[in-house]
């Protein structure tokens, strides 16, 4: 919880004024936001908190012109399994952190072709 959530809330407010014209905090969250996964332990009730830090900071950063979306990339090749290439994900972040996306935030953006939604 201190590495996944409470870093990513404590480092919010010290950048925040270093972003002049707006900028970006992306969170990487998984499936386990928003299921349980059994193999996922201890990560359980971290990937939900860490996606409400996202929503609980866009409002507060969007006056600086601070977007705070979480990117919830599906299986990738680490321990967990593999199904998506890492460019997709790359490319979603090069969009959310694009002037395209500045009306976007506090939300999850699956990137995942479908899992989170097939049962």
């Amino acid at each position: 919880m201190d590495v996944s959530c409470h870093s990513f809330l404590r480092m919010a407010k010290p950048a925040a004024p270093l972003t002049m014209e707006g900028g970006s905090m992306f969170a990487m969250s998984d499936y386990g936001a928003m299921r349980v996964v059994p193999v996922s332990n201890v990560m359980d009730p971290v990937k939900p908190a860490l996606a409400a830090s996202c929503r609980g900071l866009a409002p507060g950063l969007g006056p600086w012109g601070i977007r705070v979306p979480a990117i919830s990339p599906g299986p990738q090749k680490t321990r967990a399994a593999s199904g998506l290439r890492i460019m997709d994900v790359d490319a979603t972040r090069a969009y959310l952190a694009s002037p395209c996306a500045r009306r976007v935030t506090g939300s999850t953006f699956h990137i995942d072709g479908s899992a989170n939604i097939v049962a």
